[in-house]
């Protein structure tokens, strides 16, 4: 079980499991919410606490909502709107990684898929290799 938090602790997510993997993405939505994503089912994450969402303005239809925390501005986490829900489902949910304690994801492979030059079809590529968390 994982427990992270926001800068100032008003917002707390609990985890059921570690992630299988870590993307730190280059599109321009991650890398400006500073996020490296973890993901989930929506059934193994609690998120306590006070969030703002964030839709992408510059989709016309956007698949994700960026939580952030009303207080410090930390990202938290992202949910699947409802547009992508009904075409696949309620099966994952972000989880923002940079707000667990390093030290907690030892061993997990860290990804860098290139969000940026992706088409939105078929799989990412990648701008560098990936590493594994503490080794």
């Amino acid at each position: 079980m994982l427990k992270l938090s926001c800068l100032c602790g008003q917002v707390e997510i609990t985890i059921g499991k570690k992630p299988d993997h870590i993307n730190e993405c280059n599109c321009t939505l991650c890398s400006k919410s500073g996020a490296r994503w973890g993901y989930f089912h929506p059934s193994q994450v609690t998120v306590d606490g006070e969030t703002s969402g964030y839709r992408r303005g510059d989709k016309v239809d956007p698949a994700a909502e960026v939580h952030f925390c009303k207080t410090c501005g930390a990202t938290t986490h992202f949910v699947l709107t409802e547009s992508a829900i009904s075409r696949f489902g309620n099966v994952q949910m972000g989880v923002n990684m940079r707000l667990a304690d390093e030290t907690d994801l030892a061993g997990i492979e860290l990804r860098y898929p290139d969000g940026r030059g992706w088409s939105g079809q078929g799989g990412f590529s990648y701008v560098q290799q990936h590493r594994i968390i503490g080794g």
